[in-house]
């Protein structure tokens, strides 16, 4: 899941960005404002986690904008701003969940990711489709019950389609959700880990639609 991760602080921003690379996430750190808001205009994130103390343009003003244009994505504030009326205004202002400082990094993936499954309509925990389970929160992946070993790429994949069985992603969707933008892609990487991913599960539960991309397919998978 790629998110988009707005704060100034160097020393907060790298343990935050190496620990949430660690949960799965594919994180892009920008350090001010202004860069915040040019990297929401690419649209290419699916979480945004913001800093309200940015240089440049206030955290709380870039989240204003996302919402007056209509920017639908979940937004988590990150800040050291505990007083009430702070944490009033970032919710007011659009913030799905508030995080004040210190934290601990279990508690902000767990957060990320109940605004993940919100975002995505579901209440559960668990990714339950056709013969595959998912588990979030532990990236475990079972196929009829037996657990199966994923690589982090095909874990990233597999997440990635689950969100909307049935929907086609092309490759340069998938590549948008898997890599940040520091990563090296490849050109044949997604089809590399694609193939192995779909010899780890059913037969038939990752569709290639010819000219158009992937998608996991809504029926039962066969045997």
């Amino acid at each position: 899941m790629r998110l988009l991760f707005a704060e100034d602080d160097p020393m907060i921003g790298a343990g935050v960005r190496e620990g949430l690379a660690q949960d799965g996430f594919a994180v892009d750190w920008v350090r001010d404002g202004a860069a915040a808001e040019r990297a929401l205009a690419e649209n290419v994130h699916e979480l945004v986690l913001l800093d309200l103390g940015l240089p440049r343009v206030d955290g709380l003003d870039v989240l204003a904008a996302m919402r007056r244009r209509g920017d639908t994505r979940p937004v988590l504030v990150l800040t050291a701003r505990d007083a009430l009326a702070d944490r009033v205004a970032g919710l007011d202002a659009g913030a799905d969940d508030y995080l004040t400082k210190p934290f601990e990094l279990a508690e902000l993936a767990a957060r990320l990711r109940a605004l993940a499954r919100r975002a995505s309509g579901r209440a559960a925990p668990t990714i339950e489709l056709p013969g595959v389970s998912i588990d979030p929160a532990t990236r475990e992946v079972r196929v009829e019950g037996a657990p199966v070993a994923l690589s982090g790429r095909e874990y990233a994949l597999l997440e990635a389609l689950s969100a909307r069985p049935g929907a086609i992603l092309s490759r340069a969707q998938l590549e948008e959700r898997l890599y940040g933008w520091k990563d090296a892609v490849e050109s044949n990487a997604v089809e590399v880990h694609l193939s192995s991913l779909r010899r780890k599960l059913p037969e038939g539960f990752i569709r290639n639609v010819r000219g158009l991309g992937w998608m996991i397919s809504p029926r039962k998978a066969s045997a």
